[in-house]
């Protein structure tokens, strides 16, 4: 006689709720093995991120750059956890949501110019004219985020998602770092023919007591177009800010969109946001300092902006997974970005882009052999 198999019977529902009680990872177990690759992102590697965003977003070396490199130059759980460019992936969406914390700190840094300019456009609307310089910058500022609001909007997700890879990365870090180096150079030879064809710096204004510094002076063959630069727009000096905002006020329209415009260059990973703003700027004939302000201020909506767009996300599953992560990352990156502001606009009152230039170059090259040899 044949014995007769028995029915299947399913396990009772205490067995599996007991199994996924001892998975370290139960919604990894039933969704599968595309549905968590983000979402182990550990609190240190979220920490450090966050750090690293936060200098690099200001510094003009390229954030996205260096958050696509690095975890593939570290490999491991890092290239694993990390990966821009992986199906689902919510590593995109800590990026862009830890901008927010950078925001808040250009905000905080320069909150009496925005309090200024942000008067500034009230009274224009209200009274239906432009008469001041807090006026007339502010309204630079719109024109300038335009063009990269628009392109962001249509191009970001494609851009980054297709393009955020390690080996795009560092062929578009060694390209930022040729251009800043080239515009350098172009502005040191403009200087050089400027300087000649001006016998002697005439400084104005009070001479420097003995002690201070000749920053406090402004001097009309410095270099800058126009003959208007030379002295701190930063480091908490007042007068030297509203002399910077009156500088840049005299911006014509098209040249506040053309240096807007090219923000939208940092779409490609490995390009500066900060450092194609200030080449811009360069080449339009402002000074280091100037154009550095006028980078900073330009980039506090644009970058508010990217991150309050990317934030509904974190409220998705996959965005959910990493919410504490996001949180500890922002605060970090908060802080880097402070400080990074208070090295940066002291850097730029007497020193220029070429050592970062030469950081863009070596860093893009060597990431390129490295991937290249280990993969």
């Amino acid at each position: 006689m044949s014995k007769v198999k028995p029915a299947y019977v399913a396990k009772p529902a205490a067995t599996t709720a007991r199994r996924d009680s001892l998975s370290v990872h139960p919604a990894r177990d039933h969704a599968g093995p595309d549905a968590w690759k983000a979402t182990d992102m550990t609190y240190l590697q979220a920490m450090l991120i966050g750090a690293l965003q936060g200098v690099t977003e200001l510094f003009p070396v390229s954030s996205l750059g260096h958050s696509i490199l690095i975890p593939a130059l570290l490999g491991g759980s890092w290239a694993h956890n990390l990966d821009m460019s992986a199906p689902d992936s919510p590593y995109l969406t800590f990026l862009v949501a830890v901008h927010v914390a950078t925001a808040i700190a250009l905000v905080v840094f320069f909150r009496r110019d925005w309090t200024r300019i942000v008067v500034g456009l009230f009274t224009s609307i209200r009274s239906r004219s432009i008469t001041t310089a807090d006026q007339r910058l502010g309204w630079l500022l719109i024109v300038a985020t335009i063009p990269v609001g628009l392109a962001g909007i249509g191009l970001e997700h494609t851009f980054r998602t297709t393009l955020g890879k390690p080996v795009p990365a560092a062929l578009f870090l060694t390209l930022n770092g040729l251009v800043l180096f080239i515009v350098e150079q172009l502005r040191a030879r403009r200087g050089q023919a400027s300087v000649a064809s001006t016998p002697t710096p005439i400084p104005v204004g009070p001479p420097a007591l003995h002690g201070q510094s000749r920053r406090s002076q402004v001097y009309t063959a410095s270099g800058y177009a126009g003959g208007e630069a030379g002295v701190s727009a930063h480091g908490g000096d007042a007068q030297a800010a509203l002399e910077s905002d009156q500088r840049l006020s005299r911006l014509g329209w098209g040249e506040a969109a053309a240096i807007g415009a090219a923000q939208i260059l940092a779409l490609f990973p490995g390009i500066s946001r900060s450092g194609s703003t200030m080449a811009a700027g360069l080449i339009r004939g402002l000074s280091h300092e100037d154009t550095a302000r006028f980078a900073f201020l330009l980039a506090t909506p644009v970058i508010a902006a990217a991150g309050l767009l990317k934030l509904p996300e974190l409220a998705s599953p996959a965005g959910h997974a990493i919410l504490g992560q996001v949180l500890a990352g922002s605060l970090v990156a908060g802080v880097a970005a402070y400080l990074s502001l208070r090295f940066l606009t002291r850097y730029f009152e007497t020193r220029t882009l070429t050592p970062f230039a030469i950081y863009c170059v070596t860093a893009g090259i060597a990431s390129l052999g490295w991937l290249t040899l280990t993969t």
